[in-house]
């Protein structure tokens, strides 16, 4: 299969057309960002790393019949995936309260949620990706009902396997975002990564960061913790 032209380039991952349209070829990047692109950084390594952690957890989410567009991996920093229509949102799914959370509605950094709560995020840069009800999201009709419960319903089960996953690597699982996109028959996959980069993952026993907290917020080098992530994914998968 051959890589072809550039489709789009995002903050973090580039895509190209391949030879058959069904499929899109990605690129991980060596770029983190944070604060919604206001905090930018070349870090060598860190999109290999990404690449294979995401790889790894889509192949297990596949396993728990979680339908998700990752087909395979073409190198350390590459990967196949089913070509999606992504939908503008980032559904994000809380299970700690932490950041932005905590300091909106003042509950303790840490302090677990009595059950996990979704949030809807409209994913437009200009507007600085805003929180929108399920009437926002009709009203500017990025989905309909059934789509916004569909989405809801997969983001818990996405949930709860992760948590497994998570908790058999001795880490909790805080919070995490989400993209889905729909396929040409009108179908949602999950799509976009699942890694350190837009999960918040802190260590069972020390509590301290194993995600993008440590360059958000300036506590050291990341590359050392990506990798003591896709380090315990090996490990539990020998």
């Amino acid at each position: 299969m051959e890589k072809g032209t550039l489709l789009y380039e995002g903050k973090a991952k580039q895509l190209f057309q391949t030879d058959d349209p069904e499929i899109v070829w990605v690129e991980y990047l060596n770029q983190a960002t944070a604060l919604n692109g206001a905090k930018k950084d070349q870090i060598s390594g860190k999109g290999e790393l990404n690449n294979q952690i995401t790889g790894r957890i889509f192949d297990y989410l596949k396993s728990k019949e979680i339908k998700n567009h990752y087909i395979k991996q073409l190198s350390a920093n590459e990967q196949l995936i089913q070509a999606v229509e992504i939908i503008p949102l980032e559904v994000v799914v809380r299970n700690v309260a932490a950041g932005s959370f905590s300091k909106r509605l003042a509950i303790p950094e840490g302090s677990p949620l009595k059950s996990p709560i979704v949030e809807f995020y409209y994913k437009n840069d200009e507007l600085d990706d805003p929180m929108v009800t399920e009437d926002h999201i009709k009203l500017l009709e990025i989905a309909t009902a059934d789509e916004i419960a569909q989405l809801r319903q997969m983001a818990l089960e996405v949930d709860q396997a992760l948590i497994e996953l998570f908790d058999s690597m001795e880490i909790k699982l805080i919070d995490f975002k989400l993209e889905f996109g729909r396929q040409n028959d009108g179908s949602i996959l999950l799509a976009d990564e699942v890694s350190p980069d837009t999960c918040r993952l802190w260590d069972k026993k020390t509590n301290e960061h194993l995600d993008k907290d440590i360059y958000r917020r300036d506590l050291g080098d990341i590359i050392p913790v990506y990798q003591e992530v896709l380090n315990r994914l090996e490990k539990r998968g020998e």
